[in-house]
C-alpha cells in the first residue's frame, strides 16, 4: 500500500492528467424509405465529467506524434493515472429501488418505475408506439392484419396456422452471455403485445437491477405467454426460450408455457439467403426493412454494459441497451408483418424463394401463384428457376424445359444444364441435345459426368446406325 500511495505521488509531481469519461452521443435510428420516424424510446444523457482521484492532478492530454503515430509522454502518463485510479475508493452505489416513477423519486436515469408484485418488486417500462409508426418501410401495424396460415407455410410449422396474430408476444432478451447455460441470466426482457384499447403495439421492457432477484421479472413474463396464441422471436429457438427455461427451473418457477414459436430468423433464411449479406436482425434492418442503426449499442458490448452497472451502479451505461432492445422487439414486430403479407411486400426474388418454401410445405398451388407473381413482377433468373422447379416437381416435364431453356440462354448455370440433359434425354427422347447440354458442364462429379456422356455418346451413335 505505501508502494501504491509513493507511486501516486511521483505521477502528482510529474502532472500526470487523468482520463475524463467519453461523452455518449445521443443514440438515433436513421430511417431509410418513406414512413414516420421511429417512435422515440430515449436517448441517454451526456456522462458528467468524473472527479480525478486524490493526489492525481488534471491536465489536457496532448495528441499523438504526427509523424510516429505513437502514444506522447503525457499520454503514457495518463494511461498510467487511469490504471492507479482503479485502485481508488469507488463512490457508494445509489439505491436501486430509487426508479423514475417511484414514490422515492426520479433518482434514476433509467426510465422504470418500480412496481410491488407477489414475487416482489418489478422494475418495468412500458410504452406506446405512434398509430402509424413504421420500422424503415414496414409499418407495425400490419402485424396485426397478419396471415397467420401463410405465416405456418414459411415456418413450416402447421400449429401457426390456428394462432391469433394479435394475441401474438413478441419477445426479445439482453443476456449476461452468448454461450447460454445455468449460469447465464437474462437482465432485460423485451415484450411487445396488441392493445385493442389503443389499436396499436404495446412494448414491455423488464430489468433485473440485481442479480438473483429473477422471480418477479419471469413472473411477469409467464404472466404475458400465459395471455398468448403464440410467442414470436428472432434467434429465439436456439437462445432466447431454452435460456428463459433453464432461468424458471433455477428460480423454482412452474415451467414455462409451451406455445407455438415462430422463429423468424428460419424464415428470414429461407427468404432471403443468397440476396442479403448478413440474416442478423440488424442485417436485415438494413436490407429489407430499409433501416439503420446509428449509435447502437453492438451486441457484443451488451454484457460489458451490464457488468459494469453492476459493478458501479452507473445507469447511463444501460440506456444504450435499453434502446437497442427496444429496437429489437420493434423489428421482430415489423418483419412479423412483412412476412405474413409476402404479397405485397416482398421482392420478386424473394417471393420466388417463398414459393419454394410453401411448396415444401405442401401447398403447391399457393406456390404456384406465388412463383408466378414472382416472374411477372421481374424476379429474373431466381423466379425463372423456381418457376422451372416447381413445373418439374408437379410433372410438368414441357413447362419445366421452357423454363429451363430460357434460363439457360441467359445465364450460365450448370444445374440448368443437367436438368436440360435430364429432360432431353428422358422426355424429349432427343441423345443428341443433351449430349450437347452435358459437354457444356452440367456441375457433376468426373466420374458421373463420364458416364452421362458415355451413355448418351452411344444413343446418338444407335440412332445414326441404319
Amino acid at each position: 500500500m505505501a508502494r501504491m500511495s509513493s507511486f501516486v505521488s511521483k505521477l502528482s509531481r510529474m502532472g500526470a492528467p487523468t482520463r475524463r469519461p467519453p461523452v455518449e452521443e445521443p443514440i438515433r435510428v436513421i430511417r431509410v424509405g418513406a414512413g414516420d420516424p421511429s417512435v422515440d424510446v430515449g436517448s441517454p444523457a451526456p456522462a458528467e465529467e468524473a472527479t480525478p482521484p486524490e493526489g492525481v492532478a488534471s491536465a489536457t492530454r496532448p495528441a499523438s506524434s504526427p509523424t510516429t503515430g505513437r502514444p506522447s509522454l503525457d499520454e503514457l502518463r495518463d494511461r498510467i493515472a487511469a490504471i492507479v485510479a482503479r485502485g481508488a475508493p469507488r463512490p457508494a452505489r445509489p439505491d436501486p429501488s430509487k426508479l423514475r416513477g417511484s414514490p422515492e423519486g426520479p433518482t434514476s436515469e433509467l426510465p422504470f418505475s418500480k412496481v410491488e408484485t407477489p414475487a416482489g418488486p418489478l422494475y418495468l417500462h412500458r410504452r406506446v408506439p405512434r398509430i402509424g409508426q413504421r420500422i424503415g418501410r414496414a409499418p407495425l401495424g400490419a402485424a396485426a392484419s397478419a396471415d397467420p396460415a401463410m405465416l405456418a407455410l414459411l415456418a413450416l410449422d402447421p400449429k401457426i396456422a390456428g394462432c391469433d396474430p394479435k394475441r401474438a408476444v413478441f419477445l426479445d432478451t439482453e443476456t449476461t452471455g452468448l454461450s447460454g447455460g445455468t449460469g447465464t441470466v437474462a437482465f432485460l426482457v423485451g415484450l411487445a403485445f396488441f392493445d385493442e384499447a389503443s389499436g396499436g403495439f404495446v412494448v414491455e421492457q423488464v430489468l433485473l437491477r440485481r442479480l438473483g432477484e429473477e422471480a418477479p421479472m419471469l413472473s411477469h413474463v409467464a404472466q404475458r405467454l400465459a395471455q398468448a396464441s403464440m410467442v414470436v422471436t428472432f434467434n429465439g429457438k436456439s437462445f432466447d426460450l431454452p435460456l428463459l427455461r433453464t432461468r424458471f427451473v433455477m428460480s423454482r418457477l412452474p415451467a414455462m408455457e409451451e406455445l407455438p414459436h415462430l422463429d423468424l430468423l428460419h424464415v428470414a433464411r429461407r427468404l432471403h439467403r443468397g440476396r442479403v449479406a448478413s440474416c442478423t436482425l440488424t442485417g436485415l434492418e438494413v436490407e429489407i426493412l430499409g433501416q439503420e442503426r446509428v449509435g447502437d449499442v453492438a451486441g457484443a458490448d451488451v454484457v460489458a454494459c451490464y457488468m459494469h452497472y453492476l459493478r458501479t451502479g452507473d445507469d447511463e451505461s444501460l440506456l444504450g441497451v435499453v434502446e437497442h432492445n427496444a429496437i429489437d422487439v420493434l423489428s421482430t414486430i415489423a418483419l412479423f408483418g412483412l412476412y405474413g403479407e409476402p404479397v405485397q411486400s416482398l421482392d420478386p426474388a424473394d417471393l420466388a424463394r417463398a414459393a419454394r418454401t410453401v411448396a415444401r410445405a405442401g401447398d403447391r398451388s399457393t406456390a404456384r401463384s406465388l412463383v408466378e407473381l414472382a416472374v411477372e413482377r421481374g424476379g429474373g433468373a431466381v423466379a425463372i428457376r423456381a418457376r422451372g422447379d416447381l413445373a418439374k416437381a408437379r410433372g410438368d416435364k414441357a413447362a419445366a424445359l421452357a423454363d429451363y431453356e430460357l434460363l439457360a440462354s441467359s445465364v450460365d448455370e450448370p444445374a440448368v444444364r443437367l436438368e436440360l440433359a435430364k429432360l432431353y434425354e428422358h422426355h424429349v427422347r432427343a441423345p443428341d441435345r443433351a449430349l450437347e447440354a452435358t459437354l457444356r458442364g452440367t456441375g457433376e462429379r468426373d466420374e458421373a459426368h463420364a458416364r452421362r456422356v458415355e451413355r448418351l455418346r452411344a444413343k446418338v451413335d444407335r440412332r445414326r446406325t441404319p
